[in-house]
Protein backbone atom coordinates (compact mmCIF):
# COMPACT_ATOMS: atom_id res chain seq x y z
CA UNK A 1 0.00 0.00 0.00
CA UNK A 2 3.01 1.98 0.58
CA UNK A 3 4.46 1.71 -2.71
CA UNK A 4 1.52 2.70 -4.74
CA UNK A 5 0.80 5.38 -2.29
CA UNK A 6 4.35 6.98 -3.24
CA UNK A 7 4.06 6.11 -6.99
CA UNK A 8 0.63 7.89 -6.78
CA UNK A 9 1.91 10.82 -5.51
CA UNK A 10 5.40 10.85 -7.57
CA UNK A 11 2.73 11.26 -10.79
CA UNK A 12 0.45 13.90 -8.87
CA UNK A 13 3.86 15.80 -9.08
CA UNK A 14 3.76 15.83 -13.22
CA UNK A 15 0.30 17.39 -13.43
CA UNK A 16 -0.57 21.38 -13.47
CA UNK A 17 0.80 23.43 -10.44
CA UNK A 18 -3.11 23.96 -9.25
CA UNK A 19 -3.72 20.19 -8.42
CA UNK A 20 0.02 20.09 -6.74
CA UNK A 21 -0.66 22.09 -4.17
CA UNK A 22 -4.15 20.30 -3.47
CA UNK A 23 -1.78 16.95 -2.69
CA UNK A 24 1.23 18.44 -1.59
CA UNK A 25 0.46 18.51 2.05
CA UNK A 26 -1.10 15.09 2.35
CA UNK A 27 2.69 13.53 0.18
CA UNK A 28 4.86 15.58 2.67
CA UNK A 29 3.04 13.80 5.94
CA UNK A 30 3.29 10.47 4.49
CA UNK A 31 7.25 11.05 3.31
CA UNK A 32 7.31 11.85 7.06
CA UNK A 33 6.05 9.11 8.51
CA UNK A 34 8.16 6.86 6.18
CA UNK A 35 11.29 8.28 7.84
CA UNK A 36 9.97 8.06 11.19
CA UNK A 37 9.31 4.06 10.58
CA UNK A 38 13.02 3.65 9.09
CA UNK A 39 14.06 4.97 12.00
CA UNK A 40 12.19 3.08 14.60
CA UNK A 41 13.24 -0.49 12.62
CA UNK A 42 17.24 0.25 12.94
CA UNK A 43 16.92 1.28 16.79
CA UNK A 44 14.87 -1.81 18.14
CA UNK A 45 17.77 -4.25 18.17
CA UNK A 46 20.46 -4.76 20.93
CA UNK A 47 23.58 -6.29 20.15
CA UNK A 48 24.39 -9.78 22.52
CA UNK A 49 28.09 -10.93 22.40
CA UNK A 50 27.95 -14.71 22.77
CA UNK A 51 30.78 -16.00 24.30
CA UNK A 52 32.28 -19.40 24.39
CA UNK A 53 32.00 -21.25 27.16
CA UNK A 54 33.96 -23.56 29.10
CA UNK A 55 34.02 -27.01 26.99
CA UNK A 56 35.54 -29.18 29.80
CA UNK A 57 37.90 -30.84 30.24
CA UNK A 58 40.30 -27.90 31.29
CA UNK A 59 40.23 -26.40 27.75
CA UNK A 60 41.45 -22.67 27.52
CA UNK A 61 41.51 -22.29 23.65
CA UNK A 62 40.16 -24.00 20.41
CA UNK A 63 40.94 -23.93 16.56
CA UNK A 64 38.15 -22.40 14.40
CA UNK A 65 37.36 -24.77 11.79
CA UNK A 66 34.39 -23.97 9.51
CA UNK A 67 31.57 -21.43 9.63
CA UNK A 68 28.09 -22.25 9.33
CA UNK A 69 27.13 -18.89 8.95
CA UNK A 70 28.40 -15.12 7.51
CA UNK A 71 27.71 -11.54 9.10
CA UNK A 72 23.86 -10.67 8.07
CA UNK A 73 22.51 -14.32 8.27
CA UNK A 74 19.61 -14.70 10.76
CA UNK A 75 19.85 -17.39 13.15
CA UNK A 76 17.56 -19.15 15.19
CA UNK A 77 18.07 -21.27 18.91
CA UNK A 78 20.37 -24.14 18.37
CA UNK A 79 21.30 -23.09 14.99
CA UNK A 80 24.93 -24.25 14.10
CA UNK A 81 27.27 -21.50 14.19
CA UNK A 82 30.57 -23.02 13.93
CA UNK A 83 32.87 -26.53 14.74
CA UNK A 84 35.59 -25.76 16.96
CA UNK A 85 38.63 -28.05 17.42
CA UNK A 86 40.36 -28.64 20.66
CA UNK A 87 43.12 -30.62 21.33
CA UNK A 88 40.44 -33.65 22.26
CA UNK A 89 37.55 -33.59 20.33
CA UNK A 90 35.35 -31.76 17.60
CA UNK A 91 32.84 -29.76 19.05
CA UNK A 92 30.08 -27.85 17.22
CA UNK A 93 28.54 -24.25 18.48
CA UNK A 94 25.12 -23.72 18.38
CA UNK A 95 23.03 -20.12 18.71
CA UNK A 96 21.51 -19.78 22.19
CA UNK A 97 19.50 -16.80 20.56
CA UNK A 98 17.25 -16.02 18.04
CA UNK A 99 18.79 -12.50 15.91
CA UNK A 100 20.97 -11.47 12.84
CA UNK A 101 24.41 -12.40 12.54
CA UNK A 102 26.37 -8.99 12.87
CA UNK A 103 30.36 -9.79 13.52
CA UNK A 104 32.43 -12.84 13.74
CA UNK A 105 35.55 -12.40 16.03
CA UNK A 106 37.42 -15.28 14.11
CA UNK A 107 38.48 -15.98 10.92
CA UNK A 108 39.45 -20.15 10.15
CA UNK A 109 41.84 -21.61 11.63
CA UNK A 110 42.25 -19.01 13.75
CA UNK A 111 42.77 -19.85 18.01
CA UNK A 112 39.10 -19.10 19.82
CA UNK A 113 39.53 -18.35 23.72
CA UNK A 114 36.93 -19.38 26.23
CA UNK A 115 35.23 -16.89 27.76
CA UNK A 116 35.80 -14.59 24.73
CA UNK A 117 33.27 -12.86 22.21
CA UNK A 118 32.98 -15.41 19.84
CA UNK A 119 29.82 -13.74 17.61
CA UNK A 120 27.94 -10.47 17.99
CA UNK A 121 24.01 -11.10 17.79
CA UNK A 122 21.48 -8.88 17.28
CA UNK A 123 18.19 -9.67 19.18
CA UNK A 124 15.13 -8.16 19.32
CA UNK A 125 14.46 -5.94 22.32
CA UNK A 126 11.07 -6.69 22.64
CA UNK A 127 11.92 -9.94 23.18
CA UNK A 128 13.83 -9.18 26.70
CA UNK A 129 17.58 -9.65 26.92
CA UNK A 130 19.49 -12.09 28.24
CA UNK A 131 22.46 -11.48 31.04
CA UNK A 132 26.20 -11.69 30.24
CA UNK A 133 26.46 -14.48 32.98
CA UNK A 134 23.85 -16.09 30.65
CA UNK A 135 25.54 -15.22 28.23
CA UNK A 136 29.13 -17.05 28.96
CA UNK A 137 27.74 -19.44 30.31
CA UNK A 138 25.97 -21.32 27.00
CA UNK A 139 26.80 -25.07 26.95
CA UNK A 140 28.60 -26.20 23.31
CA UNK A 141 27.17 -29.14 22.24
CA UNK A 142 28.93 -31.87 20.58
CA UNK A 143 28.24 -34.02 17.39
CA UNK A 144 27.18 -36.82 19.38
CA UNK A 145 26.40 -35.23 22.56
CA UNK A 146 22.25 -35.27 23.21
CA UNK A 147 20.97 -31.28 23.40
CA UNK A 148 17.43 -30.44 24.66
CA UNK A 149 14.72 -28.05 23.39
CA UNK A 150 11.73 -26.98 25.39
CA UNK A 151 8.64 -27.90 23.13
CA UNK A 152 5.27 -26.34 24.15
CA UNK A 153 5.59 -27.58 28.10
CA UNK A 154 7.81 -30.62 27.14
CA UNK A 155 11.56 -31.64 25.93
CA UNK A 156 12.24 -33.08 23.19
CA UNK A 157 16.03 -35.04 23.13
CA UNK A 158 17.96 -35.26 20.03
CA UNK A 159 21.53 -34.13 18.39
CA UNK A 160 22.62 -31.03 16.30
CA UNK A 161 22.62 -33.42 13.21
CA UNK A 162 18.99 -34.18 13.71
CA UNK A 163 17.65 -30.36 14.50
CA UNK A 164 19.81 -29.23 11.51
CA UNK A 165 17.63 -32.44 9.30
CA UNK A 166 14.23 -31.42 10.72
CA UNK A 167 14.91 -27.34 10.13
CA UNK A 168 16.03 -27.96 6.40
CA UNK A 169 12.86 -30.07 5.70
CA UNK A 170 10.77 -27.79 7.72
CA UNK A 171 9.77 -30.22 10.29
CA UNK A 172 8.71 -29.29 14.05
CA UNK A 173 10.72 -31.82 16.09
CA UNK A 174 7.18 -31.49 18.75
CA UNK A 175 5.37 -33.81 15.86
CA UNK A 176 7.90 -36.56 15.67
CA UNK A 177 7.93 -39.57 17.94
CA UNK A 178 11.37 -40.59 18.92
CA UNK A 179 12.16 -43.94 19.41
CA UNK A 180 15.69 -44.17 20.82
CA UNK A 181 15.98 -43.77 24.18
CA UNK A 182 14.56 -42.26 27.06
CA UNK A 183 12.30 -40.87 23.62
CA UNK A 184 15.18 -39.31 21.52
CA UNK A 185 14.94 -38.41 18.19
CA UNK A 186 16.84 -40.71 15.52
CA UNK A 187 17.72 -39.80 12.03
CA UNK A 188 15.65 -42.50 10.77
CA UNK A 189 12.57 -40.87 12.81
CA UNK A 190 12.60 -37.99 11.12
CA UNK A 191 13.56 -39.28 7.71
CA UNK A 192 10.07 -41.76 8.38
CA UNK A 193 7.86 -38.99 9.34
CA UNK A 194 9.20 -37.13 6.29
CA UNK A 195 8.08 -40.08 3.98
CA UNK A 196 4.71 -40.37 5.52
CA UNK A 197 4.37 -36.99 4.95
CA UNK A 198 6.00 -37.07 0.87
CA UNK A 199 4.99 -40.48 0.07
CA UNK A 200 8.77 -41.07 -0.53
CA UNK A 201 10.12 -44.18 -0.55
CA UNK A 202 13.95 -44.45 1.87
CA UNK A 203 16.51 -46.61 1.92
CA UNK A 204 16.30 -49.33 4.29
CA UNK A 205 18.26 -48.55 7.25
CA UNK A 206 21.88 -50.46 8.18
CA UNK A 207 19.62 -52.00 11.55
CA UNK A 208 17.21 -53.61 9.19
CA UNK A 209 15.73 -56.77 8.87
CA UNK A 210 18.34 -59.48 7.85
CA UNK A 211 17.40 -59.62 3.91
CA UNK A 212 18.33 -63.45 2.15
CA UNK A 213 21.52 -63.23 0.30
CA UNK A 214 21.36 -62.77 -3.38
CA UNK A 215 21.09 -65.42 -6.15
CA UNK A 216 24.70 -66.86 -7.21
CA UNK A 217 24.63 -64.83 -10.99
CA UNK A 218 23.84 -61.86 -9.25
CA UNK A 219 26.25 -61.85 -6.35
CA UNK A 220 29.52 -59.65 -7.06
CA UNK A 221 32.65 -61.84 -7.60
CA UNK A 222 34.39 -62.57 -5.18
CA UNK A 223 37.92 -61.04 -4.77
CA UNK A 224 40.95 -64.41 -5.36
CA UNK A 225 42.44 -65.36 -2.07
CA UNK A 226 45.71 -65.52 -3.13
CA UNK A 227 46.36 -61.75 -3.50
CA UNK A 228 49.20 -60.32 -4.96
CA UNK A 229 51.78 -58.73 -2.20
CA UNK A 230 51.16 -54.70 -1.48
CA UNK A 231 54.04 -52.76 -1.93
CA UNK A 232 53.88 -49.59 -0.13
CA UNK A 233 53.39 -46.30 -2.80
CA UNK A 234 55.47 -43.23 -1.27
CA UNK A 235 52.81 -40.58 -0.79
CA UNK A 236 53.86 -37.95 -3.95
CA UNK A 237 54.28 -34.50 -2.34
CA UNK A 238 56.12 -31.74 -3.60
CA UNK A 239 59.34 -31.25 -2.21
CA UNK A 240 60.51 -27.78 -1.42
CA UNK A 241 63.83 -27.46 0.01
CA UNK A 242 63.99 -23.90 1.84
CA UNK A 243 67.00 -23.84 3.44
CA UNK A 244 65.37 -22.52 6.50
CA UNK A 245 64.06 -24.06 9.84
CA UNK A 246 60.49 -23.92 10.29
CA UNK A 247 58.98 -23.66 13.74
CA UNK A 248 55.57 -24.53 14.34
CA UNK A 249 53.15 -23.92 17.45
CA UNK A 250 51.97 -27.60 18.76
CA UNK A 251 48.43 -27.76 18.16
CA UNK A 252 45.61 -29.65 18.32
CA UNK A 253 45.43 -33.83 18.86
CA UNK A 254 49.44 -33.41 19.11
CA UNK A 255 49.30 -30.87 21.69
CA UNK A 256 46.68 -33.69 23.86
CA UNK A 257 49.66 -36.51 22.97
CA UNK A 258 52.24 -34.04 24.53
CA UNK A 259 50.12 -34.31 27.80
CA UNK A 260 49.00 -37.78 28.11
CA UNK A 261 52.74 -39.04 26.54
CA UNK A 262 54.26 -37.41 29.61
CA UNK A 263 51.85 -38.34 32.41
CA UNK A 264 52.54 -41.91 30.72
CA UNK A 265 56.20 -41.64 31.13
CA UNK A 266 55.48 -41.82 34.86
CA UNK A 267 54.15 -44.93 34.93
CA UNK A 268 56.52 -48.28 35.20
CA UNK A 269 55.67 -50.36 32.12
CA UNK A 270 55.64 -53.67 32.02
CA UNK A 271 55.92 -55.52 28.59
CA UNK A 272 54.76 -59.03 27.31
CA UNK A 273 54.41 -60.46 23.39
CA UNK A 274 52.88 -63.32 22.42
CA UNK A 275 52.67 -65.08 18.85
CA UNK A 276 48.61 -65.94 17.86
CA UNK A 277 46.99 -68.35 15.21
CA UNK A 278 44.60 -67.15 13.46
CA UNK A 279 43.88 -69.46 10.90
CA UNK A 280 40.40 -70.74 11.82
CA UNK A 281 39.32 -66.77 12.80
CA UNK A 282 40.44 -65.84 9.64
CA UNK A 283 37.89 -68.72 7.96
CA UNK A 284 35.13 -67.35 10.07
CA UNK A 285 35.65 -63.82 9.16
CA UNK A 286 35.33 -65.04 5.33
CA UNK A 287 31.80 -66.65 6.14
CA UNK A 288 30.56 -63.70 8.17
CA UNK A 289 31.82 -60.67 5.78
CA UNK A 290 29.05 -61.27 3.54
CA UNK A 291 26.14 -61.25 5.95
CA UNK A 292 27.51 -58.18 7.79
CA UNK A 293 27.31 -56.78 4.29
CA UNK A 294 24.15 -57.07 3.46
CA UNK A 295 23.14 -55.16 6.79
CA UNK A 296 25.78 -52.46 5.75
CA UNK A 297 28.52 -53.00 8.27
CA UNK A 298 32.13 -53.61 7.17
CA UNK A 299 33.83 -56.63 9.57
CA UNK A 300 37.37 -56.47 10.10
CA UNK A 301 39.16 -58.56 12.87
CA UNK A 302 39.04 -55.75 15.48
CA UNK A 303 35.49 -56.72 16.84
CA UNK A 304 36.58 -60.04 17.39
CA UNK A 305 39.85 -58.90 19.26
CA UNK A 306 37.20 -56.47 21.17
CA UNK A 307 35.05 -58.57 22.23
CA UNK A 308 37.65 -61.44 23.15
CA UNK A 309 39.73 -58.97 25.63
CA UNK A 310 36.31 -58.33 26.94
CA UNK A 311 35.46 -61.86 27.80
CA UNK A 312 39.24 -61.54 29.74
CA UNK A 313 38.57 -58.36 31.35
CA UNK A 314 35.61 -60.59 33.13
CA UNK A 315 38.06 -62.83 34.57
CA UNK A 316 40.82 -60.18 35.25
CA UNK A 317 39.12 -57.27 36.36
CA UNK A 318 42.07 -55.49 37.52
CA UNK A 319 43.07 -54.45 33.66
CA UNK A 320 40.02 -52.31 33.64
CA UNK A 321 41.22 -50.89 36.54
CA UNK A 322 42.41 -47.03 37.22
CA UNK A 323 44.94 -46.10 40.06
CA UNK A 324 44.84 -42.86 41.93
CA UNK A 325 47.37 -40.07 41.59
CA UNK A 326 48.48 -40.68 44.91
CA UNK A 327 48.70 -44.51 44.29
CA UNK A 328 46.39 -44.95 47.40
CA UNK A 329 43.26 -46.47 45.74
CA UNK A 330 42.55 -48.89 42.74
CA UNK A 331 39.23 -48.32 41.39
CA UNK A 332 37.69 -51.34 39.11
CA UNK A 333 35.78 -49.39 36.22
CA UNK A 334 32.17 -51.46 35.56
CA UNK A 335 31.86 -51.06 31.84
CA UNK A 336 34.44 -52.09 29.21
CA UNK A 337 34.79 -49.01 26.95
CA UNK A 338 37.70 -50.24 24.95
CA UNK A 339 39.63 -47.83 23.16
CA UNK A 340 41.07 -48.23 19.30
CA UNK A 341 44.01 -46.27 18.37
CA UNK A 342 43.23 -44.73 15.02
CA UNK A 343 45.77 -43.01 12.28
CA UNK A 344 43.73 -39.76 10.82
CA UNK A 345 45.31 -36.54 9.08
CA UNK A 346 44.90 -34.87 12.27
CA UNK A 347 47.06 -37.14 14.17
CA UNK A 348 46.63 -40.18 16.52
CA UNK A 349 43.18 -40.48 18.11
CA UNK A 350 41.69 -43.01 20.43
CA UNK A 351 37.88 -43.32 20.33
CA UNK A 352 36.17 -46.32 22.49
CA UNK A 353 33.20 -48.53 22.43
CA UNK A 354 31.03 -48.13 24.93
CA UNK A 355 29.65 -51.19 27.33
CA UNK A 356 31.69 -53.65 25.15
CA UNK A 357 30.79 -56.35 28.01
CA UNK A 358 26.61 -56.43 26.86
CA UNK A 359 27.57 -55.56 23.14
CA UNK A 360 27.68 -58.59 20.63
CA UNK A 361 30.57 -58.63 17.77
CA UNK A 362 28.01 -57.47 15.56
CA UNK A 363 27.37 -54.22 17.63
CA UNK A 364 31.14 -53.79 18.27
CA UNK A 365 31.70 -53.45 14.25
CA UNK A 366 28.93 -51.10 14.01
CA UNK A 367 30.35 -49.05 16.34
CA UNK A 368 33.65 -48.71 14.85
CA UNK A 369 32.40 -48.08 11.46
CA UNK A 370 30.69 -44.84 12.96
CA UNK A 371 33.82 -44.05 14.57
CA UNK A 372 36.27 -44.61 11.68
CA UNK A 373 33.62 -42.30 9.25
CA UNK A 374 34.03 -40.05 12.24
CA UNK A 375 37.42 -40.05 12.69
CA UNK A 376 38.15 -39.71 9.19
CA UNK A 377 36.42 -36.64 9.14
CA UNK A 378 37.59 -35.21 12.07
CA UNK A 379 34.13 -34.79 13.63
CA UNK A 380 34.44 -37.10 16.74
CA UNK A 381 32.51 -35.53 19.82
CA UNK A 382 34.11 -35.76 23.26
CA UNK A 383 31.75 -38.61 24.25
CA UNK A 384 33.57 -40.88 22.05
CA UNK A 385 37.22 -40.04 22.88
CA UNK A 386 36.47 -39.58 26.75
CA UNK A 387 36.02 -42.70 29.78
CA UNK A 388 37.98 -45.41 28.11
CA UNK A 389 39.06 -47.92 30.63
CA UNK A 390 41.16 -50.54 28.06
CA UNK A 391 43.21 -49.87 25.08
CA UNK A 392 43.52 -52.23 21.23
CA UNK A 393 46.58 -50.76 19.39
CA UNK A 394 46.12 -52.63 15.35
CA UNK A 395 49.53 -51.25 14.33
CA UNK A 396 49.39 -54.08 11.85
CA UNK A 397 47.36 -52.58 9.26
CA UNK A 398 50.57 -50.15 8.59
CA UNK A 399 53.12 -52.65 9.10
CA UNK A 400 54.94 -54.55 11.72
CA UNK A 401 54.67 -57.21 13.96
CA UNK A 402 56.25 -56.34 17.58
CA UNK A 403 55.64 -52.96 19.68
CA UNK A 404 55.83 -51.31 22.46
CA UNK A 405 52.35 -49.72 23.04
CA UNK A 406 52.81 -47.05 25.70
CA UNK A 407 49.99 -46.77 28.38
CA UNK A 408 47.41 -44.27 28.24
CA UNK A 409 46.70 -42.55 32.01
CA UNK A 410 44.30 -43.29 33.69
CA UNK A 411 44.35 -46.75 32.11
CA UNK A 412 46.59 -49.36 33.56
CA UNK A 413 46.55 -51.96 30.37
CA UNK A 414 47.04 -51.69 26.44
CA UNK A 415 47.82 -54.34 24.13
CA UNK A 416 49.22 -53.75 20.19
CA UNK A 417 48.33 -55.86 17.13
CA UNK A 418 50.62 -56.77 14.33
CA UNK A 419 50.45 -57.64 10.74
CA UNK A 420 48.82 -61.15 9.74
CA UNK A 421 51.27 -63.18 7.97
CA UNK A 422 51.33 -66.37 6.39
CA UNK A 423 54.33 -68.47 7.72
CA UNK A 424 54.54 -72.33 7.96
CA UNK A 425 53.65 -74.17 11.50
CA UNK A 426 53.92 -77.32 12.74
CA UNK A 427 50.40 -79.46 13.98
CA UNK A 428 50.13 -81.78 16.50
CA UNK A 429 51.19 -85.07 14.43
CA UNK A 430 54.49 -82.90 13.13
CA UNK A 431 52.98 -81.97 9.72
CA UNK A 432 53.87 -78.59 8.27
CA UNK A 433 50.76 -76.37 7.42
CA UNK A 434 50.36 -72.75 6.37
CA UNK A 435 49.11 -71.08 9.47
CA UNK A 436 48.09 -67.41 9.64
CA UNK A 437 50.04 -65.68 12.06
CA UNK A 438 49.79 -62.64 14.19
CA UNK A 439 51.80 -61.25 17.12
CA UNK A 440 50.71 -59.25 19.90
CA UNK A 441 52.48 -56.95 22.49
CA UNK A 442 50.86 -55.80 26.04
CA UNK A 443 51.95 -53.40 28.25
CA UNK A 444 50.67 -52.84 31.99
CA UNK A 445 50.93 -50.61 34.88
CA UNK A 446 53.96 -52.37 36.61
CA UNK A 447 52.72 -50.97 39.94
CA UNK A 448 49.61 -52.78 40.39
CA UNK A 449 50.07 -55.62 37.98
CA UNK A 450 52.26 -58.50 37.50
CA UNK A 451 53.59 -60.04 35.35
CA UNK A 452 51.83 -63.46 35.79
CA UNK A 453 48.76 -61.61 35.33
CA UNK A 454 49.61 -60.35 31.92
CA UNK A 455 50.29 -63.50 30.86
CA UNK A 456 47.17 -65.26 32.07
CA UNK A 457 45.12 -62.43 30.53
CA UNK A 458 46.89 -63.09 27.61
CA UNK A 459 46.56 -66.45 27.06
CA UNK A 460 43.21 -66.06 28.02
CA UNK A 461 42.49 -63.67 24.69
CA UNK A 462 44.11 -65.90 22.80
CA UNK A 463 42.32 -69.12 23.45
CA UNK A 464 39.31 -66.80 22.48
CA UNK A 465 40.77 -65.62 19.14
CA UNK A 466 42.46 -68.92 18.07
CA UNK A 467 39.31 -70.94 18.71
CA UNK A 468 36.38 -68.14 18.02
CA UNK A 469 33.81 -70.31 19.02
CA UNK A 470 34.78 -70.86 22.35
CA UNK A 471 33.83 -67.41 23.10
CA UNK A 472 29.76 -68.58 22.80
CA UNK A 473 30.18 -70.62 25.69
CA UNK A 474 30.91 -66.97 27.38
CA UNK A 475 28.53 -64.66 25.39
CA UNK A 476 26.02 -62.95 27.60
Amino acid sequence: VCIHRVRWCSSIRVIKSKYVCVFDKSALKFSHQQRLFRTSAVSCGQIVQFKLSDIGEGITEVTVKEWYIKEGDSVSQFDSICEVQSDKASVTITSRYDGIIRKLHYSIDDIAFVGKPLVDIEIDASKGFASEKDVVETPPMSHEEHTHQEIKGHKTLATPAVRRLAMENNIKLSEVVGTGKDNRILKEDILNYLAKQTGAILPPSPKAEIVPPLPKSETVPATPKDKARKIPVPVSRPIVFSGKDRTEPVTGFQKAMVKTMSAALKIPHFGYCDEIDLTQLVQLREELKPLAEIRGIKLSFMPFFIKAASLGLLQYPILNASLDENCQNVTYKASHNIGVAMDTEQGLIVPNVKNVQVCSVFDIASELNRLQSLGSAGQLGTSDLTGGTFTLSNIGTIGGTYAKPVILPPEVAIGALGKIQVVPRFNGRGEVFKAQIMNVSWSADHRIIDGATMARFSNLWKSYVENPASMLLDLK
